[in-house]
């Protein structure tokens, strides 16, 4: 449980930011290199490598060696943690949902 926190903690902070999300989107296209990546940004290249560090961290993306560059490659399954969170919240929300409709319609 405390491990899945931990890479929940992971994942949140690194989808808190919008270049974050935005490289994100970006490697979820196709692969790109780090320098291909920081082509799209007003960013220096040391900028857009702590930023492909944090992701890497958060495991949402992997990098893999071509030659002198390092590509970037997306780990979709990474996000599941994320996803079943929120999940849960959107079926208690929907519950209570139900169950308002339900009072309501009674009255």
């Amino acid at each position: 449980m405390v491990e899945s926190s931990i890479q929940l903690d992971l994942v949140f902070t690194a989808l808190s930011d919008s270049t974050r999300r935005s490289i994100l989107a970006r490697v979820a296209e196709y692969e790109m290199s780090i320098g291909e990546i920081a082509q799209h940004y007003k960013l220096t290249f040391a900028a857009i490598s702590k930023h492909i560090k944090v992701l890497e961290k958060a495991n949402l993306i992997t990098k893999r060696r071509r030659g002198k560059e390092q590509i970037v490659i997306i780990v979709p399954k990474s996000l599941d943690v994320a996803r079943e969170h929120i999940e849960r919240y959107a079926d208690m929300w929907e519950d209570r949902f139900n169950n308002l409709d339900k009072i309501l319609e009674e009255k």
